[in-house]
This record gives C-alpha cells, sequence and structure tokens, in this order.
C-alpha cells in the first residue's frame, strides 16, 4: 500500500484512475444513503403519529366512561408517561400553531385504532405543533361536554438509530476505496511495464524482450513492442555491421597505397601522401572503435564509481606530454550498476580531452539526487582552458567534428572522442553536456543512473 500511494497524484494515470472510482464510489454510496434516510424517515413520521396519537387516546380512555364533574380529579391522579402532560379545557387548545394538514390527518387517522364504541369517540380532534417541534399538542372533544388537551414530547429524528449501520456504511467506503486502489494499480501496471521496457531499450538494444502473457489486448501490445524492438535491433545490427565491414575492408587498399606511395622518387610528396594514409588509417581505427561500442556485448555489473574515476585519472596524468593540475573531490565510496570496460572508455576521453586541450582535469563527484523524476549521479570534470565557442558546445559531438580546423590530427584529434563517449554514457541512461565556466575553461558535466 505504501508503494501505490505516491503515485496518486492527479497528475498520475493511476491518481485519475483512483479519484475516478473513488468518486463514483461515494456517489453510488451516498445516494444509497439517501434513499435509505429518506425511507427511514418515512417509517419514522409514521412511528411518530402513532405514538402521538397513542398516548393521547390513553388518556383519552381513562377518562371517557368517568362523569365529567370527576374527570379532573381522576387525571391528577394518572401517572403520565415522562414529559407527556393532560388538561380539561373548556374550548379547544390554542397554545401552539395548527399543525400541517398532512401531518393532523396522519395522527387523526391513527385515533381510529383504538378500539371504542362509536358513541364514545370524540366527536372532533384538533391537532397542534409539527414534527420539527419539541412537542404537539393534541386536542379531543368529549362527546358529552369539554375538550381533552394532551401534550406530547415529539423525539428527535435519528438518522442512526444504530451504529452498527454507520459502522458498516464506512466499512463499505474503505473496502471499495481499497478496491478502487487496487483496480488503479492493476490497469496502469502494464502501461507502468512498458515505460520500464522503453527505457531499458532506449539504454540498451539488446534489452530482454516483455513477456506476452495477461489479457488479450496487453500481450498483443507487448508482441508489438517486441516485434519493433527486434525490428529497432536489426537495425542497428546492420548499420554497425556495414559501417565495421567498410572501415575493415578499407584497411587492405589503404596498405597497398602505402606500399605504391614509398616508390614514389619526389621524397616532399611522398610525405605528404603517407601522412594523410596515416590519417584516413586512423580514422578508420575510430570509425571500427565507435562500432565495436555501438555493438557491445559486455554485462554491467556493481562498481565504484570513485575508483574508476581515480584510476583514469592517474593514468590521464601518467600518459600526459607535460606535467598538468589533477584533482579529485567527493565521496570516498559511490557504487553504481555500469558495464565497466565502456564506462572507463568514456571518462578517459572526457579526461583526456579535458588533459589535451584544457591543460587540467579537476574531478567533482556529486552524491545522487532527482534528476528529471530519476536519481542521478552527477560527474563535473573542469579544464583551464580557454573554453568553447556556445554555437559548437553542441556541435562537437557529432561523428568527425573538430573545433580545431587545421584537421592535424595531433592538435584535433579525430573528432569521435566526445561521439563515443556520449553513446556510452547514453547507453547506460546517462547523458554529458559542455559548459563554460564563468571563471574561465570548460566543464564536462556527466549523468549517471545511481
Amino acid at each position: 500500500m505504501k508503494r501505490l500511494l505516491p503515485s496518486l497524484s492527479p497528475r498520475s494515470l493511476r491518481g485519475r484512475i483512483f479519484l475516478s472510482l473513488a468518486a463514483a464510489l461515494v456517489f453510488f454510496l451516498s445516494a444509497t444513503l439517501a434513499l435509505y434516510t429518506f425511507d427511514h424517515r418515512d417509517l419514522e413520521v409514521l412511528a411518530r403519529a402513532r405514538t402521538v396519537a397513542g398516548q393521547a387516546m390513553v388518556v383519552y380512555r381513562a377518562l371517557i366512561k368517568t362523569d365529567p364533574a370527576a374527570r379532573s380529579a381522576v387525571l391528577r391522579s394518572l401517572e403520565l408517561p415522562t414529559g407527556v402532560r393532560a388538561a380539561l379545557l373548556p374550548a379547544p387548545p390554542a397554545d401552539l400553531g395548527p399543525a400541517p394538514l398532512g401531518i393532523a390527518r396522519l395522527v387523526q387517522s391513527n385515533f381510529l385504532l383504538t378500539p371504542l364504541p362509536p358513541h364514545l369517540r370524540p366527536r372532533d380532534a384538533v391537532v397542534l405543533g409539527t414534527w420539527d417541534a419539541p412537542a404537539m399538542e393534541i386536542g379531543l372533544a368529549f362527546p358529552d361536554t369539554g375538550w381533552l388537551a394532551v401534550t406530547v414530547p415529539v423525539p428527535a429524528f435519528m438518522l442512526w438509530r444504530s451504529w452498527f449501520y454507520f459502522s458498516l456504511f464506512l466499512a463499505l467506503l474503505g473496502l471499495g476505496l481499497g478496491l478502487a486502489l487496487l483496480l488503479a494499480h492493476s490497469l496502469t501496471a502494464p502501461i507502468r511495464t512498458f515505460a520500464l521496457a522503453a527505457e531499458k531499450l532506449g539504454r540498451d538494444v539488446n534489452a530482454p524482450p516483455l513477456p506476452e502473457s495477461g489479457p488479450r489486448e496487453i500481450a498483443a501490445a507487448a508482441a508489438a513492442f517486441n516485434r519493433m524492438a527486434e525490428r529497432i535491433r536489426r537495425f542497428v545490427e546492420d548499420r554497425t555491421f556495414v559501417l565495421t565491414a567498410i572501415g575493415h575492408d578499407l584497411r587492405t587498399p589503404l596498405t597497398r597505397l602505402k606500399l605504391r606511395a614509398e616508390f614514389l622518387e619526389d621524397d616532399e610528396m611522398r610525405a605528404k601522401i603517407l601522412a594523410d594514409l596515416d590519417e584516413m588509417e586512423a580514422m578508420l581505427s575510430a570509425t571500427l572503435a565507435l562500432g565495436r561500442d555501438v555493438s557491445t556485448s559486455e554485462k554491467a555489473a556493481p562498481l565504484d564509481l570513485v575508483s574508476l574515476l581515480q584510476t583514469v585519472l592517474d593514468e590521464a596524468g601518467d600518459t600526459a606530454a607535460e606535467p598538468v593540475p589533477l584533482s579529485f573531490a567527493g565521496p570516498e565510496r559511490l557504487h553504481v550498476t555500469a558495464r565497466p570496460q565502456a564506462l572507463k572508455r568514456a571518462f578517459a576521453n572526457l579526461i583526456g580531452n579535458a588533459v589535451k586541450y584544457g591543460r587540467a582535469a579537476h574531478l567533482s563527484l556529486h552524491p545522487p539526487s532527482d534528476e528529471g523524476g530519476e536519481r542521478m549521479v552527477t560527474i563535473d570534470i573542469d579544464d583551464e582552458g580557454p573554453g568553447l565557442p556556445p554555437e559548437v558546445l553542441e556541435r562537437v559531438f557529432e561523428p568527425f567534428f573538430r573545433v580545431e580546423e587545421s584537421r592535424n590530427r595531433e592538435t584535433g584529434g579525430m573528432g569521435l572522442g566526445l561521439t563515443i563517449a556520449r553513446n556510452i554514457l547514453r547507453a547506460h541512461g546517462g547523458d554529458v553536456v559542455l559548459l563554460n565556466r564563468a571563471e574561465g575553461g570548460l566543464r564536462a558535466r556527466v549523468y549517471l543512473p545511481a
């Protein structure tokens, strides 16, 4: 139940379904309660009329067969019910206002239920007051002379004569709300499953297929999703295979061109051609590396991110052409689930760029926080270089794009390092962006699922 309640906001589908079912349940239960209340009130009115008429007729029967001169004494000797008062009057009572016609007729009809000979029945009767008043007054005219005025207390109207019915109503309402919650959860569970499957497919094209079970519509949707995933998987594999096959097959003609270039007599021309061929071979190697990263089958496993970052940082310092400032700030341990070799290569590319072009690498590892509804670990890689123009901060992630326009691979690289790093991080469900620091230099901000 605790797992179900946090997602019951009106913006969530589960919350909307639950609120709709709960509103319908409350409406129908309230309507049922209203019908019961109206019916119960009608029965209560009939019972009141019978009670008022009966108590008045009890006093009347005790006095009707008594001599008119002795009725006062007999009335004083009667033990009347609690709250009931009686008096002998020469005229009809008028202390209260006349009762509504419906109430008066209902009470008067109950006078007939008392068995009396016709000559002893009241020759006239008046009903004063309403059901909402604390008491009603009944005036009965004796057949001979005088009137009897009986004041009868009116009991308060009770919606619930027993707490059992109210408790039953609350129990049914609670049970209905619980069933509505479970129903909302069961209806939205397949949607959450599809969302998780789509997220996994976005991270790993080889993610396991959805189980094609459950109701017919859900099974059909799962089958369609699996077919789509299979088509995407084949498309990626075909494109990757073509990419790596072309890169591999081009090595042979490049090797032949190198051999033929060696026979050129012009030393300057031979050097230029060999340099171009070396650059082409380096680009092919980078292309093959990119293809391997896309089609990698390395399994994800728990790893200590702090240890991995410190290892990559130390290796970057060891391979740097000259000593550069390196630092790390963050917790002593932080575990994530990732593909170790792929993640190490992504950070090696980012830290290598910071060392090569920014002449420094300062790493800051931040604890997990909510980013876009998902807990993410943030890693900042800062350098001390000149930064980048704002218009190329995103373009540098494009394959073979280089900010350095000389196209010299010694100074500008192949233009695939950031592409490979972003592909690896996005395959893990994270990302990397570049930001110019206000104090100078470039910051590579990496997001990884916690």
